[in-house]
C-alpha cells in the first residue's frame, strides 16, 4: 500500500482537509470580525431589552433622518460581502479538488485504498467532500447571499418613497426555491406586462403585508350586510400579490337592472345586455361604448374582443398567416381525445365558444382588465375563472386535455416568472395533451430565450411557426404534446 498510486491519494486527501480546515478558519475569523463590530457598535453592551431596541432602530429610524447614527449598517453590508466572498473562493477550491479526485477515480476505478484505521476509495471520497462538504458550504453560501441587508442606498429610495422597497418576510423563508417563487419579477426592459404593471408577483399571499392599508379597507366591512362596490379594490389586491383573497362575510352586489341571461343557443355570440354588468368603475357605461372603433374604450388588451362580428371569424378562418392556427386542424392531430381544456389568454370567450361548437369544455381565465371580460364570458353561457398569473391553477395533476394561450405571455414576461408557468402548465396537461402557443408575440433579440423555455419540455411537435409581426418582433406559434412520463 506504499505504492504511487496510494502517495498520490494520500496527498490529494491531505490537501482537501487543509482546505476545508482553512475554509473553517475563515468562517471563524469573519464571524469573530462581526462579533468584533457589533461591540465596536455597542450593541452587546445594553440589556436584552435596550438591545432589541438598538436593531428596532434600523427599521425605526431608515425613514428618518439620521437613521444609521446608532448602526453603522454600511460596515456591516461591506463586511458581509467580503464574507461572502472568501465563502465563494473556499467553494471554487473545493470543487477543483473533487472534480480532480474525480479523475483519478475514472483511471483507478476498481481499485480499494485502504489505511491502517479505515477502507476508502476515491469515488466515496469524492462522495463525501460533494455531499458532506461542498454542499452544505453552498447551501450557507446562497442562504447568506440570499438575505436582504438593507444598505444606505435602500433607504434613500425608501425615505423617498415614503416605505422601504422590500419583499416582505422573504427572509423568514430559507428555500432557495422559495425565495425565488416569491420575489417580484420585474418585466424584461421596463415593459408593462398583461395587468399594465412592471412587475409581477408570484404570491404564497404574503404580500398581503406590503398591501395593509388596501386589504383593511376590503375587509372593512358590516358583517351580513352588502359589501361595498369595491371589486375593483379586491382586483387590485389579487395582482398586486395578495392573492388569493380572504373570504368576506358580506353580500355581493348586482346590477339593479339585471335581466335573465338569453339561452345558450343565443347567448354565444351576442353581446349581453348592458343592464347585467356593474359599470361604475369602468371608463364605458355600456358595450356598444367598448368598440374597438372607440379610442376612449378604456382598455388596450384584447381590442376587438366585444365585435362579435369579428370574433366569429377567429380560429375557422385564417387570414393567411402561418402562424394562425385551425381549430379542426388541430383536432385532428388527437381525433376525440380533446374534450377539456383551459385558456389562459386576456379573452371574451371566443375561444371557448368555438370549442364549446366541438363539444369540447374550456375553462377561461379572466380578469376585468379596463373591461368587464369576466362578466361578459359568463353571460355568453362559457365559465370563466376569475385567476391572476400570480395563482397555482386550482386543477390536480394531469388532468387537461388542452392547454391554449393567446395575448397573455409575451415578451415582457421575465424568464424565471415563465418558468414557474410553464411548469405548472405541464402539471396540469395530461399526459398526450396538447399545449397551444397561440401567436406568442416576442422581440426577434429576445426568440432564443423564449423558445428554449417551450423547448425544454421535450414535447412532441406537430406544428412550429416562427413569423414576422415587424421589422423588430416576432410571432411563435406552436401546437406540441406532453410525453407519457410514466414511473
Amino acid at each position: 500500500m506504499n505504492g504511487p498510486f496510494f502517495t498520490r491519494w494520500r496527498f490529494s486527501r491531505i490537501i482537501a482537509m487543509i482546505q476545508i480546515i482553512i475554509g473553517l478558519f475563515v468562517i471563524f475569523i469573519s464571524m469573530a470580525s462581526l462579533h468584533r463590530f457589533y461591540n465596536a457598535s455597542g450593541l452587546l453592551h445594553f440589556s436584552s431589552k435596550e438591545a432589541c431596541h438598538k436593531f428596532d432602530t434600523i427599521t425605526e429610524g431608515i425613514l428618518s433622518e439620521g437613521g444609521y447614527a446608532t448602526f453603522d449598517l454600511k460596515a456591516l453590508s461591506e463586511r458581509i460581502d467580503e464574507v461572502l466572498s472568501q465563502m465563494a473562493e473556499l467553494q471554487e477550491k473545493l470543487e477543483s479538488t473533487a472534480m480532480k479526485l474525480g479523475k483519478n477515480a475514472k483511471k483507478e476505478k476498481d481499485k480499494k485504498l485502504s489505511t491502517v484505521a479505515e477502507n476508502i476509495t476515491l469515488v466515496e471520497f469524492k462522495r463525501f467532500l460533494e455531499e458532506e462538504v461542498i454542499r452544505p458550504l453552498y447551501d450557507a453560501h446562497i442562504s447568506l447571499r440570499l438575505t436582504r441587508i438593507p444598505r444606505p442606498e435602500d433607504a434613500v429610495l425608501g425615505a423617498h418613497s415614503g416605505a422601504l422597497m422590500e419583499d416582505p418576510l422573504l427572509n423568514y423563508f430559507t428555500v432557495e426555491e422559495t425565495r425565488k417563487y416569491i420575489t417580484a419579477k420585474a418585466n424584461r426592459d421596463d415593459m408593462l406586462n398583461v395587468y399594465d404593471t412592471n412587475k409581477t408577483y408570484n404570491t404564497i399571499g404574503h404580500t398581503c403585508v406590503l398591501m395593509k392599508k388596501e386589504l383593511d379597507k376590503y375587509m372593512n366591512y358590516d358583517v351580513g350586510s352588502y359589501c361595498g362596490d369595491d371589486w375593483e379594490l379586491g382586483q387590485q389586491l389579487m395582482i398586486g400579490g395578495c392573492d388569493p383573497l380572504p373570504r368576506r362575510r358580506c353580500l355581493a352586489r348586482a346590477s339593479k337592472l339585471y335581466q335573465r341571461p338569453l339561452p345558450i343557443n343565443e347567448s354565444l355570440w351576442t353581446i349581453p345586455d348592458d343592464g347585467n354588468v356593474r359599470w361604475s368603475k369602468y371608463k364605458c357605461r355600456n358595450f356598444k361604448c367598448l368598440s374597438y372603433k372607440n379610442p376612449k374604450r378604456g382598455y388596450n388588451k384584447c381590442v376587438g374582443c366585444f365585435d362579435m362580428e369579428k370574433e366569429k371569424l377567429k380560429w375557422v378562418s385564417t387570414n393567411g398567416s402561418l402562424a394562425d392556427f385551425l381549430i379542426k386542424d388541430v383536432l385532428k392531430v388527437k381525433p376525440g381525445e380533446i374534450r377539456i381544456g383551459l385558456d389562459v389568454s386576456v379573452t371574451t370567450g371566443t375561444f371557448a365558444a368555438r370549442m364549446r361548437e366541438f363539444n369540447v369544455t374550456i375553462v377561461s381565465t379572466a380578469l376585468n382588465l379596463g373591461a368587464p371580460f369576466s362578466d361578459t364570458i359568463a353571460l355568453r353561457g362559457l365559465i370563466p375563472l376569475y385567476t391572476t398569473m400570480s395563482q397555482r391553477l386550482p386543477f390536480f395533476d394531469n388532468t387537461m386535455d388542452l392547454i391554449h394561450t393567446s395575448n397573455f405571455l409575451d415578451g415582457w414576461i421575465d424568464l424565471q416568472l415563465m418558468d414557474f408557468i410553464l411548469f405548472d402548465w405541464d402539471r396540469v396537461l395530461r399526459p398526450g395533451g396538447l399545449l397551444w402557443v397561440d401567436k406568442f408575440s416576442c422581440a426577434r433579440k429576445d426568440l432564443d430565450d423564449y423558445m428554449y423555455m417551450f423547448l425544454q419540455f421535450r414535447y412532441k411537435k406537430h406544428k412550429w411557426v416562427v413569423s414576422f409581426k415587424s421589422k423588430k418582433e416576432v410571432y411563435l406559434s406552436a401546437l406540441l404534446e406532453k410525453p407519457p412520463r410514466s414511473l
